[in-house]
């Protein structure tokens, strides 16, 4: 992970969550993982809800059984049907804001169908069965836990939904619904502070475990770049040979082997704080030229390895002299030169299949090959030569004899 982003969440950290909101960035990681969570369990909820409404039909035919065909019909009926369409676009839709619609969707639904019907009710367990329906309250806060507005807004409205409905049932007198009033709104005021302060722990608790992977992640990085360059180091170089060796299937590897043109001269020159400037600056360019498509290493002193998998040999080498060019741009002046002139590098590179050779004989084909750029003038880019090219080049002819 990024050091920014490290420093993002310390700085959230340090800010802290009272206000059950996060800097945008960290507000969308953790958006994500609340949805993923609770788009996960929303099929757990759904069930053991469905079943507990629709289990209560027992207590309809016990407490309101003058209405209880038009309650069948509410909860087997209506809302069933209704919890099952809400479960499956929970489950598609898969964002933290419909979650939230959602979960105010199904819990007002399903609160305001039996006390709709109930009120018309001439029994004398009406108040009983009216406040049973608080489990509703419950199901919002612990089981779906929308985010605190959400939660807040629900709160709100199943209790005014319950009191406009009580307040039309001919047999609640004023004292009745007054205690109604006290009943609804303390409970309301309780679970919505529980609510709060189990999103702030949530929240902080996803906020430490962020801050413990980025600094991980961080700390990860580290041990695999070189410090002055910020280029991958030998360490890392055993591990990405075990990925592209180790794997099922073999793969083309080309590898550059690069070195600074007459360095230790420029070092002598320059001074070696100029000397670190200049490697960074290299390091940068190559970076920039090779893009995402390479794994690139210090090897050792001013010698850069740069690794691509899955390339061709005429992409390898057009990468090489992009590299150099992009190198001889920087304009990098050495005064050790007579005459003065710029920083340049030579590269040697080499290719084969992973199955057909290990990464040291590739190294050393692209060694012999930036040794050969070296003598030829420097500032150039040479590929490794096949045996037969090598033997050609020699002056000899393919069977051997001489040309």
């Amino acid at each position: 992970m990024e050091e920014t982003q490290l420093q993002t969440v310390e700085r959230q950290l340090s800010k802290g969550v009272n206000r059950l909101r996060f800097d945008r960035a960290i507000e969308e990681l953790y958006l994500r993982d609340y949805t993923e969570h609770r788009v996960r369990r929303a099929p757990i909820w759904a069930l053991v809800g469905t079943f507990i409404y629709d289990l209560v039909f027992f207590g309809d035919a016990t407490m309101v059984p003058d209405q209880l065909d038009a309650l069948m019909l509410v909860r087997f009926g209506i809302f069933t049907p209704f919890a099952v369409v809400v479960t499956f676009l929970a489950m598609t839709r898969r964002n933290a804001r419909d979650y939230d619609l959602l979960s105010l969707a199904i819990v007002l639904v399903g609160g305001a169908l039996p006390m709709l019907v109930a009120m018309h009710s001439t029994s004398e367990d009406l108040f009983t069965y009216q406040t049973g329906n608080v489990a509703t309250f419950l199901f919002l806060v612990v089981g779906l836990r929308p985010r605190f507005p959400s939660l807040i807004a629900g709160l709100i409205l199943l209790s005014a939904i319950h009191l406009t409905i009580c307040w039309h049932i001919p047999s609640f007198d004023s004292v009745t619904f007054q205690g109604l009033v006290t009943f609804y709104v303390t409970i309301s005021i309780f679970l919505g502070l529980g609510a709060y302060f189990q999103e702030h722990s949530e929240r902080m608790n996803f906020l430490n475990c962020l801050h413990a992977t980025s600094l991980h992640q961080q700390l990860q990085w580290q041990s695999d770049r070189d410090e002055l360059t910020g280029l991958l180091n030998r360490r890392s170089l055993v591990r990405i040979e075990r990925q592209l060796w180790q794997s099922v299937e073999s793969c083309a590897v080309f590898a550059m082997m690069l070195d600074i043109d007459r360095f230790k001269l420029f070092n002598d020159v320059h001074g070696h704080l100029d000397g670190d400037d200049c490697l960074r600056a290299v390091a940068r360019a190559i970076n920039n030229s090779v893009g995402t498509s390479a794994s690139v290493f210090r090897f050792g002193g001013e010698e850069i390895l740069i690794l691509m998998p899955d390339a061709r040999p005429d992409e390898a080498h057009a990468a090489a002299e992009r590299i150099r060019l992009a190198i001889e741009d920087l304009a990098i002046r050495h005064e050790g030169l007579s005459p003065p002139g710029v920083v340049t590098a030579s590269i040697g590179t080499a290719g084969g299949e992973t199955k057909d050779l290990t990464l040291q004989d590739l190294l050393r084909r692209a060694d012999k090959a930036l040794y050969e750029a070296k003598k030829q003038g420097r500032n150039r880019v040479v590929p490794a030569l096949a045996p037969l090219e090598r033997l050609a080049a020699a002056g000899f002819a393919v069977n051997g004899s001489a040309s």
